[in-house]
């Protein structure tokens, strides 16, 4: 065999040296500063940071948003538009991710929209939210659908009922519960308790069960109100016993719905053969 070596071809220098001690010392050295360092700034951005997905921000965060969104909406639908104040429902059962369980916070509002003029109410109401919710007024699939965004993930949404009102509704979507939703306190009677009472003896039902209250707060300061009272099951008596109280000229009356306005405060009646339920409301200023 020939001794020459083949052109082209490198000889063999054997295996590759280890690397010095020094520098396996002081990638270990740099690798774990970096790993104290990242382990510093995630604990920090956790502490100080704000939530930037739905998914980070939990009930207990959203629920005064959705309180203030309602109010806001009560006082975009005026004094003489809204009917009532929706009570929160929170639903679980939803998933987050794959491996956690959620729920959904709900409020709603209802609004006075007469047969024909739903658009141009949600039109009205867009024009008067904040300019940071960017409403707008669209073709729905069963006719117009306001839709905004109320900040913190929480969506809101209106859409006539058909009868007569408009239901706007507030919307968290699913997400961590937290500690949970805590309702605001319970407040003393005004004048939507009286008006309440008033309505439940007309239709002779008992006036002795407290009625529940929810409010929101308004945009400047104080409080829209809902007093609402189940009426209970039983014959529910007709609107006709309320149209003194309407003064005959009532804000709605499509039965089985029927409202009217009691100086400052908008009564609403849903009076069905088996039971009733009202509805007295105090909206917001300006």
């Amino acid at each position: 065999m020939s001794g020459a070596v083949r052109t082209g071809w490198a000889p063999s220098t054997g295996p590759a040296a280890p690397a010095p001690a020094r520098r396996r010392r002081w990638l270990l050295v740099a690798t774990a500063v970096w790993a104290v360092l990242l382990t510093a700034l995630t604990w920090t951005s956790v502490r100080d940071d704000p939530p930037t997905v739905r998914e980070q921000r939990s009930l207990d965060q959203a629920g005064p948003v959705v309180d203030r969104a309602v109010g806001e909406l009560a006082r975009a639908s005026g004094a003489a538009g809204l009917l009532e104040l929706g009570a929160a429902r929170v639903e679980s059962g939803c998933r987050v991710t794959p491996f956690a369980d959620g729920a959904t916070l709900r409020r709603e509002v209802g609004v006075l929209a007469a047969v024909g003029t739903e658009r141009a109410v949600l039109s009205g109401i867009a024009d008067r939210l904040p300019a940071s919710w960017r409403a707008g007024v669209g073709a729905g699939l069963y006719g117009p659908e306001l839709r905004a965004d109320a900040g913190e993930f929480v969506a809101v949404e209106g859409r006539p009922t058909g009868d007569g009102r408009i239901r706007l509704t507030v919307d968290t979507g699913c997400r961590p519960v937290g500690s949970g939703y805590a309702p605001s306190p319970a407040t003393p009677a005004g004048p939507e308790t009286a008006a309440l009472t008033a309505a439940l003896r007309a239709l002779g039902r008992p006036t002795d069960a407290a009625p529940e209250l929810v409010t929101a707060p308004c945009p400047g300061g104080v409080l829209a109100r809902t007093a609402r009272s189940a009426a209970g099951s039983g014959t529910a008596g007709s609107a006709g016993g309320l149209t003194p109280l309407a003064g005959g000229a009532p804000l709605l009356d499509s039965p089985p719905v029927y409202a009217y306005r009691a100086g400052p405060v908008t009564v609403l009646a849903e009076l069905t053969p088996d039971a009733a339920r009202l509805a007295a409301t105090v909206g917001c200023p300006g």
